[in-house]
């Protein structure tokens, strides 16, 4: 069973990915970091509906702390960027930097992001994000796998519905909406 660090940004992006990853010998570490989530409210909400799934499936989940400050601090100067902009950008590589640091930190080789599985999202942003904290981390691997192909699109609407979880239409940050 290979292990991989799967940063995730909510729940409903999640599900399809975890399901996926235990039906193909993949043992999953959820890494939960996303201080771009504003306010502490939504944060918190998106955060334990993520909790609630991975406690459902018996997986581990790490909370890497709220800190909105650091990332304000992080995207200082791109506030006015538009979405999928150098913000999203700057967003995407503080967040997967952290993961590939936990990924070391916790010996698992393989990290990847459910940042992937969002039609929101730019890949190519996040892609290279994922292949930069790769660089800046010895000994992890940044998986690039398209979450949004292989019908997990259509499987995440599933379980979303299937379980009930909240469904949020923007990625939290306050300067994207």
């Amino acid at each position: 069973m290979t292990e991989v660090l799967l940063h995730s940004c909510c729940a409903p992006c999640s599900a399809a990915i975890l399901e996926w990853l235990l039906a193909n010998d993949y043992q999953p570490t959820i890494f939960y970091f996303n201080p771009n989530i504003f306010p502490l409210e939504e944060y918190l909400i998106r955060k334990n509906e993520c909790t609630r799934y991975a406690a459902k499936l018996g997986v581990k989940m790490i909370d890497g702390d709220y800190n909105h400050q650091e990332w304000l601090d992080y995207i200082q100067g791109l506030e006015n960027e538009p979405e999928r902009g150098k913000r999203c950008l700057q967003c995407f590589k503080l967040r997967l930097l952290k993961a590939a640091e936990k990924s070391k930190e916790l010996n698992i080789n393989l990290f990847t992001t459910t940042l992937a599985s969002s039609r929101w999202k730019n890949l190519e942003q996040i892609n290279e994000a994922g292949f930069w904290a790769e660089s800046q981390v010895e000994g992890v691997k940044f998986w690039d796998k398209n979450w949004r192909k292989g019908g997990l699109q259509d499987r995440r609407n599933a379980l979303l519905k299937e379980n009930g979880f909240y469904n949020q239409l923007f990625c939290g940050c306050e300067f994207g909406r």
